[in-house]
């Protein structure tokens, strides 16, 4: 299971290589791997959540604005987003 904050992926950290804190926070040892297995690639935002579709794509439209030469993909093309990418986005946008 991934860590749902950046928070919550620091807590895992700790608790994953340290097992005082383990012991401590009362977590055993191995979620504490299972989350840092699951995170492992994984970015988050400043404010804790992770990033998403739509974030990458405005992050992708901004450095096209200042000019970086990149292109945004067609869709239906390799590495373009796809629908179904889009409804599971849609689903987890804040309203």
């Amino acid at each position: 299971m991934p860590s749902v904050s950046k928070k919550q992926h620091n807590l895992m950290a700790m608790v994953a290589n340290n097992p005082a804190a383990a012991k401590r926070m009362g977590i055993p040892q191995s979620v504490g791997e299972d989350f840092m297995k699951a995170d492992k690639g994984r970015k988050f935002k400043k404010d804790g959540g992770s990033v998403g579709l739509y974030d990458n794509i405005h992050a992708k439209q901004k450095r096209i604005a200042a000019g970086s030469g990149e292109k945004m993909r067609k869709p239906g093309s390799k590495g373009a987003p796809t629908e179904a990418a889009f409804r599971k986005s849609a689903k987890t946008a804040k309203r």
